[in-house]
């Protein structure tokens, strides 16, 4: 899917279909993402087929130029991990970040197979428009305010890499580029 159509309702199939998941170093998984200027049936398809191919991975959260669209939107679905219903959150924005943070293993769908320790803030609040425009606001701790964090992220451009040491992460990227290459072949 081209981020050029994503959201339209012109061009998408009705079928649910799982989307391709962009992988580093693709350089759309580096631009901040333009606001979400209208919800309609297109941008909701979309918004479904993330969760969708998400689940799929599997994975946790989802932002859309992980799946080529640079638009400000993403998906959150902790699962069995939490007792709280997908979110889908439309210009989300980080508006409180608590002073702690806390350290632990991240990864990503856009790096599979890549790993590090990532310090981010325990409590987040972000703002953010849900399916049907209303303005909403989650509160996180956790796991939730980790994934929050990530995906936003994500929209503004930066890569969890961005949060490790160069030399952390010069190693995750060359590990990803022996990867790539070793599935090239193998599809070759």
């Amino acid at each position: 899917m081209r981020w050029t159509r994503c959201g339209s309702s012109r061009g998408v199939t009705e079928t649910m279909a799982l989307l391709e998941i962009v992988e580093a170093p693709d350089p759309r998984l580096l631009t901040v993402c333009d606001p979400v200027e209208r919800i309609d049936a297109g941008l909701l398809r979309l918004l479904d087929q993330m969760h969708e191919t998400m689940r799929a991975a599997p994975g946790i959260g989802l932002a859309a130029p992980q799946v080529g669209c640079l638009r400000r939107a993403c998906v959150i679905d902790l699962g069995n991990q939490a007792d709280m219903e997908p979110l889908f959150l439309i210009n989300p924005e980080l508006t409180w970040s608590s002073a702690e943070s806390v350290v632990e293993e991240e990864g990503c769908l856009s790096l599979p197979e890549q790993f590090g320790q990532v310090a981010r803030a325990a409590e987040v609040r972000v703002r953010y428009r849900d399916r049907s425009g209303a303005p909403q606001e989650v509160a996180g701790e956790g796991l939730l305010a980790r994934c929050l964090q990530h995906e936003i992220d994500h929209l503004n451009g930066v890569l969890f890499t961005e949060h490790l040491s160069a030399l952390k992460r010069t190693l995750i990227f060359r590990k990803l580029n022996k990867a790539q290459r070793a599935r090239s072949r193998a599809n070759a």
